[in-house]
Parts: C-alpha cells; structure tokens; sequence
C-alpha cells in the first residue's frame, strides 16, 4: 500500500547516505504520498460530501483522481468522453466506483473508457474496461442490479450495494455486461429536481 511505501521510504532515508539514493527515496516517497492523497480523495468523492455544500461537482475533481488511481494501476490506458463539465454528487459517486471496479478487472493492464453525460433530464454514466483478462466478480454485478442479499454483503461488494441503492433512489438504474476481454459498467441516473 502506499501508506506502507511512504513508512518503509523514511526508514530507508534515515539509513541512506549514497545522495543518488537518497533522491530515489524522496521520488518513491512522493509518489506514495501522491497515490496516499488520491485514495482519500477517492474515498471523501466516492462515499463522503462529494465536493462540498453544492448539489453540482467540477468533473475536473473525480477525473483528477481516476487519472491517478490508474496512473498508480499501472498499464492502464485512460480515456475520456465528457460532456458535463459538472455533475451531480450521486454521479460523481457513481462514476467514481465503476471507474474503480473497472480498474479492478483489467489485472493484466488494458484500457479504461470513462464516458459521462447528462442529457434529458438524467445523467448517464458509462465505464468499459478492455483487455487480456477481464477479472469481474459475478457477486458484484449481482450487487450492482440489487440482486444480493445485504446479509451477505462483504468489503468488496458493499461499494456496488450502494451504487444499487444510488440508482434506485432517483429511480435509476445501473446495468452491467461481462464478455471474454470487455467489462461494460453503465448507469442511467434520472435528475430528480
């Protein structure tokens, strides 16, 4: 974990003396503080306030931090379509967490779509993960549609859970789509001003 990174980097700058070294110290050290921040961030966007007292965020605040949890993912090839510039908090909480489980399933690197926009009255949120292997936990999806029992809910599928509960509020709805090399994640969020 990055939290671990920048504890084993301090110790090793306590002990280092070669400066060659001791700057590739500092170079981990900020990466992992880098990385640190982007987790809380995601966390704060994802399960918290999201962006403060406004009922619209900046798309610029969850692209900045998708756009570090997939630098850290590493072989991951990012792209955008965009057309809000802002988005309601429950999107951003959408997209936030799809973007994530998207991540989550390319474990051998591949390319992440990340398409948002609001149109008729309701925001759609749309992820694609692709690549060599696709790794998706049916419990999830099953979690995603409101399908799973909340007695067994567990770490990895409570996020879905609560993008179901998301959706089903504003009377949406969030569908997924699982084939050989392609994880499509897509939410329908109607406004319910």
């Amino acid at each position: 974990s990055p939290v671990g990174a920048l504890s084993n980097g301090l110790e090793l700058l306590a002990d280092e003396q070669d400066p060659q070294m001791r700057q590739r110290c500092f170079e981990l050290l900020e990466q992992s503080a880098r990385t640190s921040a982007a987790k809380l961030k995601f966390f704060r966007l994802a399960y918290g306030a999201a962006g403060g007292f406004g009922e619209q965020v900046s798309i610029d605040e969850p692209k900045a931090v998708i756009e570090t949890l997939a630098a850290d993912a590493k072989r991951i090839e990012l792209n955008w379509q965009i057309v809000s510039p802002s988005v309601s908090k429950s999107a951003v909480k959408v997209m936030l967490n799809l973007a994530q489980m998207g991540l989550d399933a390319l474990v051998r690197g591949g390319t992440l779509d990340v398409g948002v926009e609001a149109r008729d009255d309701a925001t759609e949120v749309v992820v694609r993960a692709a690549g060599t292997k696709i790794a998706f936990d049916a419990q999830i999806g099953e979690a995603l549609a409101g399908k799973l029992d909340p007695a067994e809910l567990t770490g990895r599928t409570a996020p879905a859970h609560l993008l179901s509960l998301i959706a089903a509020q504003c009377g949406g709805m969030i569908q997924t789509h699982a084939e050989s090399g392609t994880l499509l994640l897509g939410a329908t969020l109607p406004d319910t001003m």
